[in-house]
C-alpha cells in the first residue's frame, strides 16, 4: 500500500512520472525518461542546509541545492556554482590565503531569482548567524572572521569581500589547503537572499539543484521533478521519489520486488545476493572505518605496549569475516582506500596472541587487567563486534565488561573520556586524509571533536598543522602518509577495518554509480533504459 500510495502522489503532483506531460519542459519527440525512486534509512531532519547534520538531510540538500563546489560519485572536487577559482596569499601579504570564486553566468534559482555574489556571502553570513541554532557551521569558520560572528562577538565577518557581479573573496584566518572542499558539503549550499518571511527551507527547499521540491510526506516519502533548466543540464529521469524505509530486509524486499531502483545489500545477506545476484551488484571501498577507540588516558591503556597487545590478540580478518561478510578492507591505518596516502599493505599487527601476552608481560600486567567496552546495540553489527573483540581478548588475560548504551549516550560518554573501549566507525564528512587525521588524532581534537583515544603527541599535532597548510598536493600527501604510520606504530585503536559499499542496481537503472562520499551523487545521469 505504501509503494501503491508513493506512485499516485507521485502521478499526481508529476504528471511525467507517469507518462504524462514533463515537468516543466515539453517532451521531445521519442525522449524516454521516467521515475526512479530511492530511499533513506530514517525521515531528514530538515531541506534547509543551515540545519544539515546528518546524511538523509545532506543527501537531500544535494538534489535541490548547490554549494560553490562539489563531489562527484568518486569524491572528486569539482566546480558547481563557482565555475573556477584561485588561490593565493592573503590580502596585504598575510599569512592566509585568499580564494576568489567566480560564479556561473545566468544561473537562477527555482524561483527564479538570479544567483549573485551578495547571494552567496548573505546564505554563509545565514548559517553563521548566532540565532541559526541546531546546525553545524564549521565548515566556514576558516573564514576570517566567521567564528567571531557565529559567537556574537562580531557585527560582520571580513574575510567575505564581493568583487563586481560575479567574483566573491573569501580570506582565511590561517592556511587551509583544503577549504575549497569544506564549501561542497552540505551547509555551505547557496539558498536565495533576502528570504521572505514566509520562507520555510526546512520543509519547502528552494535551490539552484538538478531537482525542483514537490512533496514531502514525513516519515514515508519525499518526491522531486527533475529542472530543465539547470546549469549542468537537466536530469535524465523525470522524478525522484525517496521512501523513507528504516527496515534492511524490508528494503530488499521492495528492491526485488522492482519497486526501489538502488539499494545497499545488508551484511547479512551479502552471501545471498553475491550467489543469487552478482550482475546487479556495484561494489567499491567506502570513506569510512570501523574502530575500537582506546583511551590512551586511562588505566592500563596509557602504555602503548597494552594497545600493541589488543591489536595482536584480536583476529581482525575472522571478524570481519564473520560479523560483516567479509566485506572490508583490513586497516593498517586510519586512512581509507580511495584516497591519497592510503596504505593497506603497510607491515603491522596481525593475529599473534603468544605475541600479545609477552607484551602484556612487558607492560606489568601479565597477570590479566578488566576493562570496559562500549556499544550501540542498535548498531547490530559493531554490537557483534564487540562481543567477538570480547571474547577474543580473554584467552591473553583481558577480561571485558561490555557497557551497552543508546547511540547518543555511548557517544557522550565517549566525548567525555569516560570509556576504556568504544566501537566505533568514521564516515567521512569531506574526502580528504586530513578528515582521517585531524579530528580523530589531533590533541585539540580530543572529545567533542572526533579524538576518542585521546591520543595525544606533539610530533604528530605538529605534522597535522603543517600538512594543513601544504598547498602542494604531492607534498600534503606524503605528510599524511607519515602521520598515518606514526600514529599507527601507536596503537591508539584497536585496527580492524575499512567497509566495502556494496550495493545492488536494478539491471534497466543506467547512469548511478555508488558515491564514496554521502552527497557525490546528484542523480543527473541516471534514467532508466527503455
Amino acid at each position: 500500500m505504501r509503494a501503491l500510495r508513493v506512485t499516485t502522489l507521485a502521478c499526481l503532483v508529476v504528471p511525467a512520472a507517469c507518462g504524462g506531460g514533463d515537468a516543466g519542459s515539453a517532451r521531445q519527440p521519442g525522449s524516454h525518461r521516467s521515475s526512479l525512486v530511492y530511499y533513506e534509512t530514517y525521515d531528514p531532519r530538515s531541506l534547509d542546509p543551515a540545519l544539515s547534520t546528518d546524511v538523509p538531510t545532506g543527501e537531500m540538500v544535494a538534489l535541490a541545492y548547490d554549494g560553490l563546489t562539489q563531489f562527484d560519485p568518486d569524491g572528486k572536487l569539482l566546480p558547481a556554482l563557482a565555475d573556477r577559482w584561485t588561490v593565493s596569499r592573503g590580502a596585504g601579504g598575510g599569512t592566509g590565503l585568499r580564494y576568489v570564486f567566480h560564479l556561473r553566468a545566468g544561473v537562477r534559482f527555482h524561483d527564479g531569482t538570479r544567483v549573485t555574489p551578495a547571494t552567496v556571502r548573505q546564505s554563509f553570513l545565514r548559517v553563521l548567524a548566532p540565532s541559526t541554532r541546531g546546525g553545524r557551521a564549521w565548515p566556514l569558520y576558516p573564514i576570517a572572521g566567521a567564528a567571531a560572528y557565529a559567537a556574537g562577538r562580531a557585527s560582520d565577518v571580513p574575510g567575505i569581500q564581493l568583487l563586481g557581479d560575479s567574483g566573491i573573496a573569501l580570506d582565511l584566518a590561517e592556511p587551509l589547503a583544503i577549504f575549497p572542499k569544506f564549501l561542497a558539503m552540505p551547509v555551505a549550499a547557496v539558498v536565495p537572499a533576502p528570504l521572505s518571511p514566509q520562507a520555510d527551507l526546512g520543509q519547502h527547499p528552494v535551490g539552484t539543484g538538478p531537482w525542483r521540491f514537490v512533496a514531502w510526506q514525513h516519515d514515508d516519502y519525499l518526491v522531486f521533478a527533475r529542472n530543465p533548466d539547470y546549469w549542468g543540464g537537466a536530469p535524465a529521469a523525470d522524478t525522484l521519489t525517496v521512501r523513507i524505509i528504516p527496515e534492511p530486509l524490508t528494503r530488499a524486499a521492495e528492491f526485488e520486488a522492482g519497486r526501489l531502483s538502488v539499494m545497499e545489500v545488508p551484511f547479512g545477506e551479502t552471501v545471498r545476493w553475491r550467489q543469487q545476484h552478482p550482475d546487479l551488484l556495484l561494489e567499491k571501498p567506502a570513506l569510512r572505518v570501523v574502530y575500537v577507540a582506546l583511551n590512551n588516558r586511562r588505566g592500563p591503556l596509557a602504555n602503548p605496549k597494552v594497545r600493541q597487545a589488543i591489536n595482536y590478540a584480536v583476529n581482525v580478518p575472522e571478524v570481519l569475516a564473520t560479523v560483516y561478510g567479509g566485506r572490508g578492507i583490513l586497516a593498517r591505518g586510519a586512512i581509507p582506500p580511495g584516497l591519497a596516502a592510503s596504505d593497506t599493505a603497510r607491515p603491522g599487527y596481525h593475529y599473534d596472541p603468544a605475541l600479545a601476552k609477552r607484551l602484556l608481560a612487558a607492560a606489568g600486567f601479565g597477570s590479566g587487567m578488566a576493562l570496559q567496552l562500549w556499544r550501540n546495540a542498535s548498531n547490530v553489527e559493531l554490537a557483534r563486534v564487540a562481543l567477538a573483540v570480547q571474547a577474543q581478548l580473554e584467552p591473553v588475560g583481558i577480561k571485558i565488561e561490555l557497557v551497552e548504551r543508546d547511540a547518543s549516550s555511548q557517544r557522550e560518554a565517549a566525548r567525555k573520556g569516560e570509556t576504556d573501549m568504544v566501537v566505533l566507525d568514521w564516515w567521512a564528512d569531506y574526502p580528504d586524509g586530513d578528515n582521517f587525521l585531524y579530528p580523530l588524532f589531533y590533541s585539540g581534537s580530543a572529545g567533542p571533536g572526533g579524538n576518542y583515544a585521546f591520543y595525544a603527541d606533539p610530533v604528530t599535532d605538529s605534522l597535522i598543522l603543517r600538512a594543513r597548510r601544504t598547498t602542494d598536493d604531492a607534498a600534503r600527501t606524503a605528510l599524511y602518509r607519515e602521520i598515518d604510520a606514526r600514529v599507527y606504530r601507536a596503537a591508539p585503536w584497536l585496527y580492524l577495518w575499512f567497509p566495502t559499499d556494496l550495493w545492488a542496481k536494478r539491471a534497466d537503472v543506467t547512469g548511478w554509480d555508488v558515491p564514496v562520499i554521502f552527497n557525490g551523487q546528484h542523480w543527473t545521469g541516471a534514467r532508466r533504459a527503455p
